[in-house]
C-alpha cells in the first residue's frame, strides 16, 4: 500500500483540515505533487518558459492564441507576477466564458450527440451555458438549473435522451457523480458495488420526463408527468417473452428512496400537445434529483467535479479515466483529490477560483518535455501535450492570419462558413474523458485543402498583406511569421531557411502565402505545446 493512503490517518483529520485552510490551494497542490514525485523516484520538468506559458494558458482559458503585439508585450514584460496577471485577464476575458461554454457542450454533448437532428444544433444551449460562465455562476447552482430544465436552453441536455429514462440515468451519473452505472443496467455489476436495483432506482427520477413542443421550429421543452415507474425484469439473461416487471421506487444512489407523497385524486397524465407544456406536477421528481445531486451532502458530486476540472487543464484526472471514481479505480494522489473536493465545496464550486488557483501552481507551469513518455502523465512531472479542438483550430487560424484585422477578438463569436462544419464534424472529440487522440485522414485533407486557404490568402489587413507590404527586413519579417502563428521567435536555423526561401523569388508574394501555410499545417501549430 502506497504510504500516501496513510498519511492522513498518520498526521490526524484535524490537522489536515487546518493545514488546508491556511495554505493556498496552488502551495498544496505543489506539495501533494511533488510527494509524489519522491516516491516514485521521478525528476519533474523545468518550469515552462514564458513563450510556451502564453501559449498554452491562452489556448486552455480562452481558446485561440495571443496576437503578435500581445506576444511581444509580455516576453518583454519584466514583471515577475505577469504570468498571475495574465490569467487573471484572461479570465476575465469574455472569450473566457465562450471557451469553456465549447468544452462543456462537448463534455455533455460530444460531436455526434444521440438525440440526432434534434440535438445537432445546439445555439440556445450554448448561449444559456456563456451566460452561466459569463456570470461565474457557481458549479452546483447552474448544474441545479441544467437538471430542472426549466429555463430557455437548458432543455437540450434532456432532449438528447429522447424520453429515454434509462439512458439519462448514465449520463447524470457518469457526468456529474463520476460514477459508471451502465454495467448495471443488464446485471449486477461485476466490479463495483452497484446493482441493476440501483440502476432503475435512479432511473426512477427520469421515468416521467416528456421531451415536448417549446413553441417553434426547434424548440422544446421538458414536462414531467404525475404517474409512471420503472419496470423491473431482472437480469437480461434470465428475462422471459411477456414478463411483467416489478415497479422500482426511485431511489437515490447509495442512499435512501424517495419520500413521496400519494398524487392526489384528481391527479392524471396529460399527453403533451404541439405548442403546449405539460402542467407541473403537484410532486416533482425532477426537482428532487436535481437538488439531490447537487447537494452539500451529496458524497459524489464535489469529488467529480474536483476530478473533472483538474483533468481538463492537466490532460489526466486524478481518477482516470475522468468520469469513472469508482472503488476499484485509485487516485493517483488520494490526499490531493481530497483536499480539491473539500476546497471546492468550501469555496462554493467557483470554478473560476478553482482554475485561478491551478493554473498559478508550479505543477500546471511545468515544461511539456521531460523523461516521462506517456501522452498524459500520470504523475504530472511534466505538462501534457494536447490537441487544439476543432473550435480552437478554427479561431487559433483566425488569430494567426488576422481574419478580421481590425477586430482580432471578433474570431471568437464570428467564424468562417466556409468549412466550419466539416471542421466539427471530423476533427474528433476533444473531451472524451481519456485524452486519445488520432488524427485522421480527412482531417489531414481539410487542413491542407481546406478553408484555411481562404484564411491565408492576401486581404487587406490579413497577415499576408501585412508581410508584403511591410517596410521591414526579410529577417524581420520571419520573426513576425513565426511571433504571429507559433507564439514565439524563430531559432537561428528556421530563420536562415526561411529567409533563403522567401528571397527565391522577390517578385513573388505567394512565397508568404506558402510560408504561412506551411507554419499553419505544423505539427508544431496543431497542438498546444
Amino acid at each position: 500500500m502506497s504510504l500516501r493512503f496513510l498519511w492522513p490517518l498518520a498526521i490526524g483529520v484535524g490537522f489536515l483540515a487546518t493545514a488546508r485552510a491556511e495554505e493556498p490551494l496552488r502551495k498544496l497542490i505543489d506539495q501533494e505533487v511533488k510527494a509524489g514525485w519522491k516516491e516514485e523516484k521521478l525528476a519533474p520538468a523545468p518550469i515552462v518558459n514564458d513563450a510556451r506559458f502564453l501559449r498554452r494558458v491562452s489556448l486552455d482559458l480562452v481558446g485561440t492564441i495571443p496576437t503578435y503585439d500581445e506576444t511581444l508585450a509580455f516576453l518583454k514584460n519584466t514583471d515577475p507576477r505577469k504570468r498571475a496577471k495574465l490569467i487573471d485577464q484572461l479570465l476575465d476575458d469574455p472569450r473566457h466564458a465562450a471557451h469553456e461554454a465549447d468544452i462543456w457542450d462537448q463534455v455533455f454533448f460530444g460531436r455526434h450527440p444521440a438525440g440526432g437532428d434534434k440535438t445537432r444544433k445546439r445555439d440556445d444551449f450554448k448561449k444559456w451555458l456563456t451566460e452561466k460562465f459569463a456570470k461565474n455562476e457557481p458549479y452546483d447552482k447552474w448544474v441545479n438549473d441544467l437538471l430542472l430544465a426549466e429555463q430557455p436552453g437548458s432543455e437540450m441536455f434532456y432532449v438528447q435522451y429522447r424520453n429515454n429514462a434509462e439512458e439519462a440515468t448514465v449520463g447524470v451519473t457518469r457526468l456529474f457523480l463520476g460514477t459508471q452505472l451502465q454495467c448495471a443496467r443488464c446485471h449486477d455489476h461485476p466490479f463495483d458495488k452497484w446493482t441493476q436495483k440501483d440502476f432503475y432506482g435512479m432511473a426512477g427520477f427520469f421515468v416521467r420526463l416528456v421531451v415536448g413542443d417549446g413553441g417553434g421550429k426547434g424548440k422544446f421543452a421538458i414536462g414531467e408527468k404525475s404517474f409512471g415507474e420503472v419496470l423491473f425484469t431482472g437480469a437480461v439473461k434470465d428475462q422471459k417473452p411477456g414478463q411483467k416487471g416489478e415497479p422500482i421506487k426511485p431511489k437515490f444512489l447509495g442512499g435512501d428512496e424517495l419520500a413521496e407523497p400519494p398524487a392526489p385524486k384528481d391527479a392524471k397524465n396529460v399527453e403533451p400537445k404541439e405548442g403546449t407544456k405539460l402542467p407541473k406536477p403537484a410532486f416533482s421528481r425532477k426537482d428532487k434529483i436535481a437538488a439531490w445531486v447537487t447537494a452539500s451532502s451529496n458524497p459524489y458530486f464535489a469529488r467529480a467535479i474536483a476530478n473533472r476540472a483538474w483533468a481538463q487543464y492537466m490532460g489526466r484526472g486524478l481518477v482516470h479515466p475522468v468520469d469513472d471514481l469508482g472503488e476499484k479505480n485509485d487516485p493517483s494522489l488520494p490526499n490531493l483529490l481530497k483536499a480539491l473536493s473539500e476546497q471546492m465545496s468550501a469555496h462554493h464550486y467557483d470554478l473560476k477560483w478553482f482554475t485561478r488557483e491551478l493554473l498559478n501552481s508550479e505543477t500546471y507551469q511545468r515544461d511539456s518535455s521531460g523523461a516521462t513518455k506517456e501522452a498524459l502523465p500520470k504523475w504530472y512531472d511534466r505538462a501534457r501535450v494536447r490537441p487544439l479542438s476543432a473550435e480552437e483550430i478554427l479561431l487559433t487560424c483566425r488569430q494567426a492570419t488576422l481574419f478580421d484585422a481590425a477586430d482580432p477578438k471578433s474570431a471568437a463569436t464570428n467564424l468562417p462558413n466556409n468549412g466550419t462544419e466539416y471542421f466539427m464534424r471530423y476533427l474528433g472529440e476533444p473531451t472524451d474523458g481519456l485524452g486519445e487522440f488520432q488524427g485522421s485522414v480527412m482531417e489531414h485533407l481539410f487542413l491542407n485543402n481546406g478553408s484555411i486557404w481562404s484564411m491565408i490568402r492576401q486581404r487587406k489587413g490579413g497577415l499576408v498583406d501585412v508581410l508584403t507590404t511591410s517596410k521591414d527586413t526579410v529577417e524581420q519579417k520571419v520573426e513576425r511569421l513565426y511571433v504571429t502563428i507559433l507564439t514565439r521567435l524563430p531559432s537561428d536555423t528556421e530563420k536562415a531557411r526561411f529567409v533563403k526561401f522567401l528571397q527565391s523569388d522577390a517578385k513573388s508574394d505567394s512565397l508568404y502565402e506558402d510560408a504561412v501555410w506551411v507554419l499553419l499545417n505544423s505539427a508544431e501549430f496543431r497542438f498546444n505545446h
